[in-house]
C-alpha cells in the first residue's frame, strides 16, 4: 500500500489493520483486576508439552481487534483465527521458536504455548493484548471518532516486542498490492520458515531466523514476486538483526530512527513496524496510498487529501494519531472506490 499505484480492492491492508479482524471475541470484564500468571509444568512423557497462563484484563477484551493487525492476509502461515474464536500465532522469540494460542471466555484469557519460546510468549501476553496501551490518553474531538470509540471498547494497541517479525513483512508490502505482498509472505514463510511447535495440524510456520533469510537465493525471491529492491532491503536488515531487535525497548521515535538507518526502510515501513513491535499510539503510516484519502474523507470530506493534509487533520490527536487513524478505519466511513481494480504484477513471469 505504500507508494503510488492504482487503488486496490477493499478492504485494503490498512483496512485490515484498522479492525476488520478475523475473529472478534468480546469479553466484557470491566472492573476486574489482573491475576498472577499461572504456568503449568510440562506433562510427563508428552512429546511436545505446553505451558499455560490465565489472565484477567481490567477492560473489555476483543481479541480480533487487538491481534488482527498482526495477521498478514488470509492464509498467513504465522497466524490462524480458529472457528472457536481462539487465535494462534507463531513467533521467533529471544528464547527460540514458539506457538501461542489465546482464547477469551467469560472475561478471562487462557493462553497456551509450545516450544522453546513458550515461557517468553506467556510472559509477554499482557503486552500483546494491550496492557501497555492507555486509551484514556485519547480524547475524541470529532463526533465520528467519539461514536466509534464507544462502539469499540475492546480496542487496544498490541505490542509484540519483536522487531524483525514485524519489519520483514512490512518491507514486503512496500509499493505493491495487498495480494502481491501477502502471497510473497506465504510462499517464503512456508518454504523457508520452521514448522511451528504445537498441535496445530501442520498449518503454522515460524518466521525464518536471520541467517536463513540471508541465504535465500535471488531466484526464490523472484518466484515469490519480490523485486530486487525489497529483497535487498530485507538482506540489509537481517545482517544487523540483533541491533534492530534492540529497537523494541526504545521509544517509538528512537526505534524508527534506528530502523531508518537501513537503506530501503523509510517512514512508512518504520511506522508499520513500530505500531506492532512497540505498540506505538502516535506513529502514522505516512506514504500510504489509501490512508490520507480515508482520513481526509472522514474528517473533512476531502477524499483527495495527501500526507500533509492528513497530518494536519490528525494534529489535534498528537500523541494518539495512530489510534485516531484506527478508529477512523473502524468507523467504516471510507470513500467509495472510483478507480478500477489494479491487476497485480507478476515478477515471476518476467
Amino acid at each position: 500500500m505504500a507508494g503510488r499505484y492504482a487503488p486496490g480492492p477493499r478492504p485494503t491492508r490498512t483496512g485490515v489493520r484498522g479492525g476488520h479482524a478475523p475473529t472478534p471475541v468480546h469479553a466484557p470484564v470491566a472492573g476486574h483486576v489482573p491475576v498472577p500468571a499461572q504456568k503449568t509444568a510440562p506433562a510427563t512423557g508428552s512429546p511436545d508439552p505446553s505451558r499455560t497462563r490465565e489472565w484477567t484484563p481490567p477492560w473489555p477484551l476483543d481479541l480480533g481487534l487487538t491481534l488482527g493487525p498482526l495477521r498478514r492476509g488470509p492464509g498467513d502461515p504465522a497466524f490462524h483465527a480458529a472457528p472457536d474464536g481462539s487465535v494462534w500465532r507463531t513467533s521467533r522469540t529471544p528464547a527460540g521458536p514458539g506457538t501461542l494460542r489465546v482464547a477469551a471466555r467469560a472475561g478471562t484469557v487462557r493462553a497456551e504455548a509450545w516450544g522453546p519460546g513458550a515461557d517468553w510468549l506467556l510472559d509477554a501476553l499482557p503486552a500483546l493484548l494491550g496492557a501497555d496501551d492507555d486509551p484514556a490518553a485519547f480524547t475524541p474531538r470529532h463526533r465520528l471518532l467519539a461514536a466509534t470509540e464507544r462502539r469499540r471498547p475492546g480496542l487496544r494497541l498490541t505490542r509484540t516486542g519483536l522487531v524483525m517479525a514485524e519489519l520483514i513483512p512490512s518491507i514486503l508490502e512496500q509499493k505493491v498490492t495487498t495480494d502481491e505482498a501477502y502471497r510473497a509472505w506465504r510462499l517464503l514463510l512456508r518454504k523457508y520458515g520452521e514448522p511451528a511447535p504445537g498441535p496445530h495440524g501442520g498449518r503454522l510456520y515460524v518466521v525464518p531466523e536471520p541467517r536463513t533469510w540471508a541465504l535465500i537465493p535471488s531466484w526464490e525471491w523472484h518466484r515469490a514476486g519480490v523485486d530486487a529492491k525489497r529483497s535487498g532491503t530485507v538482506l540489509r536488515a537481517v545482517r544487523v538483526a540483533r541491533r534492530l531487535e534492540e529497537a523494541a525497548a526504545m521509544t517509538p521515535p528512537e526505534a524508527r530512527r534506528r530502523l531508518e538507518l537501513i537503506p530501503g526502510i523509510g517512514p512508512w515501513t518504520s511506522a508499520e513496524t513500530v505500531q506492532r513491535s512497540n505498540g506505538a499510539p502516535d506513529e502514522v503510516s505516512v506514504g500510504d496510498y489509501h490512508l490520507p484519502g480515508i482520513v481526509g474523507h472522514a474528517l473533512a470530506d476531502r477524499r483527495q487529501a495527501g500526507d500533509e493534509e492528513m497530518l494536519a487533520l490528525l494534529e489535534p490527536y498528537a500523541g494518539q494519531r495512530h489510534r485516531a487513524a484506527r478508529l477512523i478505519l473502524l468507523s467504516g466511513r471510507t470513500p467509495p472506490r472510483r478507480a478500477p481494480r489494479m491487476t497485480p504484477g507478476n515478477i515471476a513471469a518476467l
